[in-house]
């Protein structure tokens, strides 16, 4: 190409980028020009919505009712300054509980006031009480605290039961998770007798798990059903990442209910035993062994519940050897299969009563009355 064709292919170029100019500051001046213009405005007509759906007022309702019965606790732990060998009160951590009768009583998760040297309790109105600690059960992960309300006392959550609970059936939590106070979440029963690992080695059992969303301050909040009655306290989730996964537990509320009144009246739970000893990991291994399903009882206390009715426990040979007599396989016809089902279904009796015990002895199975002493 001569230096002519390269100069006007440049000189066209050149045009056209200069058009092109042109017409982007003529479209950015008429969109100034256009902004500098006013016109007069009002706010738009807010369209009717209508009555809200029904389940939503049943939902609104709810929570109107029952708001005033939770609490926001936050709790303090006493620390000394290694150098000044001053001691301070530092915050450990939060969580929620409800109001349980009219004398100033509050349930809560024993893992709330775990290692706390005082706990503070909110009300919905915004009054802080400081509270004392009644009584607690770790192995049911449930704690009871105190206030002294003088006047306007919040009414106490409607008791229900979780006895007759159905898998599908609404359910509503109200806490505070992550200190943002008085949040309700709703959900279903996603199922019914779990068990998870709690205090002193032992396992919670008879759990209710919920998809209603509960997160790290939930716990020690009410579990309620769509009447507004308590049915359980929000106790744990499954999360790998702490927050809320869509599994959570709660302690059923029948096991709140006989748990709560000798933690008041006495300071701590007295659980029914048959003055037997167990162990659980030996008892998996010589199961097992024997190829039998069931508790193998290891010793019976003197003078106890179960050496009155005849129960006998494991022989010892001089090279110590074991040989089971009684291996219990049912309590009131429900199979027993593991240590921590025996306990679990024990407890759910109280100090007195009299239970059927079905025992495999040499090779035939016995029944058993035995009436249940205090345990440890």
């Amino acid at each position: 190409m001569s230096d002519n064709g390269r100069f006007s292919s440049r000189l066209i170029w050149i045009a056209l980028a200069i058009m092109l100019l042109i017409i982007l500051l003529r479209d950015m001046s008429d969109f100034f020009i256009l902004g500098s213009k006013r016109e007069p405005a009002e706010p738009r007509i807010v369209e009717a919505r209508g009555d809200l759906a029904e389940d939503e007022q049943s939902t609104i309702e709810l929570f109107e009712n029952s708001r005033d019965s939770v609490v926001f606790i936050t709790t303090h732990q006493r620390v000394m300054d290694a150098w000044s060998r001053n001691i301070f009160s530092v915050p450990s951590g939060t969580g929620s509980g409800f109001i349980w009768d009219d004398n100033g009583h509050i349930i809560t998760n024993f893992h709330v006031i775990k290692g706390a040297s005082e706990a503070m309790v909110r009300l919905a109105d915004g009054r802080d009480y400081k509270a004392a600690l009644v009584g607690a059960s770790p192995t049911h992960d449930i704690a009871v605290l105190r206030i002294g309300i003088g006047f306007q006392r919040p009414m106490p959550v409607p008791l229900g039961t979780s006895r007759d609970l159905k898998v599908g059936q609404k359910v509503f939590a109200i806490g505070n998770p992550f200190g943002l106070d008085w949040s309700l979440t709703t959900g279903i029963v996603s199922a019914l007798d779990r068990s998870l690992p709690g205090e002193q080695g032992r396992v919670i059992d008879n759990l209710i798990q919920t998809d209603a969303a509960i997160n790290p301050g939930n716990s020690g909040g009410p579990l309620l059903d769509s009447a507004g009655r308590l049915i359980g306290i929000n106790t744990a989730i499954y999360s790998p990442s702490g927050a809320s996964a869509g599994i959570g537990f709660a302690v059923p509320v029948d096991t709140v209910n006989r748990v709560v009144p000798q933690l008041i009246t006495r300071g701590k739970y007295i659980r029914p035993a048959m003055g037997i000893t167990v162990d659980g990991k030996f008892n998996d291994r010589l199961t097992s062994m024997l190829e039998v399903s069931g508790v193998v009882i290891l010793g019976v206390g003197r003078g106890s519940a179960a050496e009155a009715a005849g129960l006998k426990g494991a022989m010892l040979s001089p090279d110590g050897e074991i040989t089971p007599r009684d291996i219990i396989i049912t309590v009131d016809n429900r199979p027993v299969d593991s240590v921590d089902q025996l306990l679990s279904i024990i407890d759910e009796y109280s100090v007195g009563d009299t239970i059927q015990v079905k025992v495999l002895r040499n090779g035939q199975e016995i029944d058993v009355s035995v009436t249940l002493q205090p345990g440890e």
